[in-house]
């Protein structure tokens, strides 16, 4: 028995052929496409390549070609079943049974695209000819949208007295066309209606740009009619799984790495026509972990942009409550706000697509910042007002899935708050010290001592160690060329003594002219001089101590860049910071 196409199509929505291909092939990108050693001849020249947007793989080398069920046969020798078994694992799907139910449902399916396909295309060829339909026409015409626009989204258009049901039901049970969600009982009368009589319809398309469901839009101002209603769900047509216009924004992932994500059918259609394709829109509902998901796989950043009024900001704050849970580090979700009482439709068809992009550039929000932002607008300068206040931010970052985004977050929040908190944070990093009574000699001691820090004593270590060795070290002078000070002075101390020592010239510490104040400094707290002391001068120890104390420093300067990188990340979240630090961390762990 044959996969149902619906199933096949859900494997192909959620994996790219770059996502497949790459797990077997090293593949570099250029341009729209992804390049290769071929996985099926030995080559030096990269002759195989990818295409995301056609959803296809072609080797020039071996005439090699096809889509993502094709490349896991041939690469892992499976049957066709068996790569649609595979490929479902990876794309987080569970194994497709076969059954009488399913063999039903299979039959259910293609009469439920049949249904949709033909209303669909019934109504948007009435909408381009019937001539009784002027006031849809001009309804568009003054919402700027013209023939193209309606050909491309086909955009169609039902009277008011429809009866496209008598025609459909001599070739559909009453009972399917019902459950297509097109059509209800109007139980007084005893009449089949159509859900979107007097409406333009936009058709949601599948992956494959089948219509599975409508939305539809009142033209007139009839304040007892919703503006927009959406196509109930069926079996076939979940809304929180679908994305208006996603069949043909994805088509864009291999030019663009941003999408935007807007409320409207009309904001898709407006931003489309002025150039800005990359857009799809969410059914009236709020955004879903699947939808950003699906938006995943083809997209890095996800703009979401929706109107700038009340209900539009509320529904910004939702967005992002529910869709940081998905955050990646190697993906971004950013807010776009419009000013008030715009919308994407109206602001692009003002200004333009220029304008459009470069107003994104300098006003797009990371979600993190926006929902900091939203929670500080509605806090107290009180104790009891921050405590939830924090209390909040810990818990939406603690929603988030991946671990190394959920640890950023917070920091980021956490970091925020204390700014607004400055006194309660400023004693963070001091230690009590008790007050007991001591010598002088101590207490001049301890409170010299206070003011240096750890990096310092590690340098004063490895100076004292080679101040009393000269003479070896010059002989082995490749075990300090590589070492690196923090501390100005050391350092100078540092390149001093080598430069002495690569001279060739036999020294003493008396011939480096290093100012004496420092130099009883270093003997005076450089604690390795407990270490050396009352034991006899052996070259291996002095190895082993510079090794150790080398080492240290090399950690210290990981441990630095390391925050460095944290700190950058909790800002950006980019992919390459991302990617050095997991290289930094990996490298703290070997050593």
């Amino acid at each position: 028995m044959k996969y149902p196409k619906e199933y096949l199509d859900e494997i192909k929505t959620r994996l790219k052929v770059s996502t497949v291909v790459s797990k077997s092939v090293a593949l570099k990108k250029r341009g729209k496409e992804y390049v290769g050693l071929s996985p099926f001849k030995n080559e030096k020249t990269p002759s195989f390549t990818v295409n995301d947007e056609k959803e296809f793989y072609h080797c020039f080398a071996t005439s090699e070609h096809g889509n993502i069920f094709d490349f896991v046969m041939k690469i892992q020798n499976l049957k066709f079943g068996e790569a649609v078994k595979h490929l479902a694992q990876l794309a987080g799907m569970q194994p497709y049974m076969f059954s009488k139910q399913d063999e039903e449902r299979e039959k259910k399916w293609k009469e439920y695209l049949s249904i949709y396909e033909q209303y669909v295309n019934f109504y948007h060829n009435e909408l381009l000819k019937n001539e009784t339909y002027s006031n849809a026409r001009d309804y568009l015409k003054n919402r700027f949208l013209g023939k193209d626009e309606v050909k491309k989204f086909k955009i169609g258009y039902i009277e008011k007295n429809p009866t496209f049901f008598e025609k459909l039901k001599n070739e559909f049970s009453e009972q399917t066309l019902v459950e297509s969600g097109l059509f209800y009982l109007d139980e007084k009368k005893k009449t089949y209606v159509e859900r979107f009589r007097g409406r333009l319809i936009f058709p949601i398309n599948n992956i494959s740009g089948q219509p599975v469901a409508l939305g539809g839009r009142i033209i007139e101002n009839l304040e007892y009619l919703a503006k927009y209603i959406n196509s109930p769900e069926t079996n076939f047509f979940k809304k929180g799984s679908n994305l208006y216009n996603l069949d043909l924004a994805r088509k864009f992932s291999n030019k663009l790495d941003h999408i935007y994500l807007v409320e409207g059918y009309m904001d898709v259609v407006g931003l489309s026509k002025n150039g800005i394709e990359n857009v799809v829109a969410n059914l009236g509902t709020s955004l879903t972990d699947k939808q950003i998901l699906t938006l995943n796989q083809f997209f890095d950043d996800i703009i979401i942009c929706f109107d700038g009024d009340e209900s539009g900001y509320k529904a910004a704050v939702r967005a992002a409550e529910n869709s940081i849970k998905e955050l990646k580090p190697e993906k971004q979700i950013s807010f776009l706000f419009l000013p008030d009482k715009e919308d994407p439709d109206s602001y692009v068809n003002k200004n333009g697509k220029n304008y459009f992009i470069e107003f994104t550039n300098q006003s797009k929000l990371s979600i993190h910042q926006f929902i900091f932002s939203h929670y500080k607008k509605q806090t107290d300068n009180n104790p009891s007002s921050m405590a939830i206040f924090e209390k909040k931010l810990r818990g939406i970052a603690n929603t988030i899935k991946d671990d190394f985004i959920k640890k950023y977050v917070l920091e980021y929040f956490l970091e925020k708050i204390a700014e607004l908190t400055p006194h309660s944070n400023q004693n963070k990093n001091k230690y009590y010290v008790k007050k007991t009574k001591s010598l002088d000699t101590t207490k001049k001691h301890f409170n010299d001592s206070k003011s240096i820090t750890s990096v310092e004593l590690k340098e004063f270590s490895l100076l004292y160690l080679l101040l009393n060795n000269l003479s070896f070290l010059q002989a082995n002078i490749h075990l300090i060329e590589d070492i690196k000070f923090f501390t100005e002075i050391n350092r100078q101390i540092l390149d001093t003594i080598i430069q002495k020592l690569k001279s060739g010239e036999q020294i003493t510490i008396d011939d480096l002219n290093l100012d004496k104040q420092l130099l009883d400094k270093i003997n005076k707290f450089a604690p390795i001089k407990h270490i050396l002391k009352n034991k006899p001068n052996n070259e291996n120890q002095v190895i082993e101590l510079l090794d150790d104390i080398s080492k240290d420093l090399f950690n210290y300067d990981l441990e630095f860049r390391i925050q460095e990188l944290e700190s950058k990340f909790s800002k950006d979240m980019s992919e390459t910071t991302f990617n050095e630090l997991k290289e930094l961390k990996n490298e703290r762990k070997i050593n």
